[in-house]
């Protein structure tokens, strides 16, 4: 049984926080907003306690009095996941690694951090150099480097750099074992996978090894087009266009941008959107790809200088949705990753079976070299075999999709889970201590999970060699 008195006497001055009320916020995530499936089956889930380590020998400390009371540990950074990856299922002590932060050592193309330091820390400093990181979500201002290469996947970046998962978007990780004497491994290259979208569940992430990106002076593109098809053959183009210099490209169908507060006055009724990133350099090829597609890109801003109020990242990927629930609450959506043979095909035929469900809102990513597009309608949720018979409709059109509704690592469909990750995660957490229940040593699976039932798949990933 965990013994959470002893825990707390082994871990000594390492601060504390015991407040049921603060323990209880920090034992959510934004995955209610996302999934009303888990919003109800984790509502009641709550940690125990709360540890914030300082330094690298304090979570050292952490982890081996879990073990030695046989605690459950949480880490958790931003708190922005959103397939329920911070939520405890078994109580235990939430790790909040935020005051664990900084930059270990940068240089051209690279940087080392601190698993608790926030995203938009690592660019404020890599920035004046030149140099700003390849991938991010949209949940920078708040995201930690440990969260997101724990628990997320793509992102801002990704339709030129790829996804998280491909070789060479992490470079290297130092992790540490939850054990009565814990230890550190450092894991490089296409080994990172195996603590990457793992929610933490086989080790705790200390510090993290990532490349960077030139560091372009962007600017934010709100394009509109009257004709869906001509936005998102527009989006696939520009996806493509390796002449210009792009980092986001993001494919919103009418009524989308109208139902976004930020864009009144902005948005026209009945019109469709792309919101790109575009360096300033490219703005004249990129002019001349909006006019060859009919659109118009009215206003151009610098980053973060747009009159919604907001870096234009943040109306795209998962704040897509948070902000549409801002003016309707019952919009939700699935992952669905459409087919890079056959992306315009694809696209046009979800408009036309989706037309009545809702509108198409796709992310511009790369996965294992070749372009796709990641999202679903905004349909307005009413219950779970609704929710199937929208996953079943993508899947007949080609789609692979995963499952944002379930908090399960193996069924979620984005990670592959092979003999190896077990592997490691006995070598990692050989007490099961580490966020339980996601990933699980005793094999216990879709059961544990409502959303597991959703006829989803595991996606397919070229394998390391």
């Amino acid at each position: 049984m965990p013994d959470l008195q002893l825990f707390l006497t082994a871990i000594g001055d390492v601060p504390v926080e015991t407040d049921p009320v603060l323990v209880r916020q920090k034992s959510r995530d934004m995955t209610a907003a996302f999934s009303p499936v888990m919003k109800k089956e984790l509502a009641d889930k709550s940690a125990d306690v709360i540890v914030r380590p300082r330094d690298k020998a304090e979570i050292a400390r952490v982890a081996s009095a879990a073990a030695r009371a046989r605690l459950p540990l949480i880490a958790r950074g931003g708190g922005t996941a959103n397939f329920g990856q911070g939520i405890p299922l078994a109580g235990g002590a939430i790790l909040d690694l935020t005051g664990y932060a900084g930059l270990v050592w940068q240089r051209p193309g690279a940087a080392r951090m601190r698993a608790g330091t926030r995203l938009a820390d690592i660019d404020a400093a890599t920035r004046p150099h030149g140099w700003e990181l390849r991938v991010f979500p949209s949940t920078k201002k708040a995201a930690t480097i440990g969260g997101f290469v724990g628990g997320g996947h793509s992102g801002v970046g990704a339709a030129v750099h790829g996804i998280l998962r491909d070789r060479g978007n992490i470079l290297g990780m130092e992790v540490m074992s939850v054990e009565e004497e814990p230890k550190t491994v450092e894991l490089r290259g296409h080994d990172c996978n195996l603590v990457h979208h793992a929610y933490g569940a086989n080790g705790i992430m200390t510090e993290i090894e990532m490349p960077l990106a030139p560091a372009w002076p962007w600017r934010e593109a709100f394009v509109q087009f009257a004709d869906f098809m001509d936005a998102a053959r527009f989006a696939v183009e520009l996806a493509q266009a390796d002449g210009i210099v792009r980092k986001l490209v993001s494919l919103q169908q009418a009524p989308i941008p109208t139902l976004i507060r930020a864009f009144a006055g902005i948005a026209k009724p009945g019109f469709s959107a792309v919101l790109a990133l575009v360096a300033e350099p490219s703005l004249e090829a990129f002019a001349d790809l909006v006019a060859a597609h009919r659109g118009a890109a009215e206003p151009l801003c610098a980053e973060g200088a747009g009159p919604w109020g907001a870096p234009l990242y943040e109306f795209t990927w998962g704040h897509t949705l948070l902000n549409v629930n801002k003016t309707d609450r019952s919009r939700k959506n699935v992952v669905g990753l459409f087919p890079p043979d056959d992306l315009i095909g694809a696209i046009g035929r979800a408009a036309e079976r989706f037309a009545d469900t809702g509108p198409l809102h796709l992310e511009a990513k790369r996965i294992d070299g070749r372009l796709s597009f990641q999202g679903s309608p905004l349909f307005a949720f009413r219950d779970e075999a609704q929710l199937a018979a929208i996953v079943r409709g993508l899947t007949e059109l080609g789609c692979a999709v995963a499952n944002n509704h379930t908090f399960l690592v193996k069924e979620g469909g984005m990670k592959v889970v092979e003999p190896r990750d077990m592997a490691f995660k006995r070598l990692m957490d050989p007490h099961d201590l580490m966020n339980p229940g996601k990933l699980s040593l005793d094999g216990t699976g879709s059961g544990a999970s409502a959303g597991a039932a959703l006829p989803t798949a595991i996606w397919n990933y070229k394998r390391a060699v």
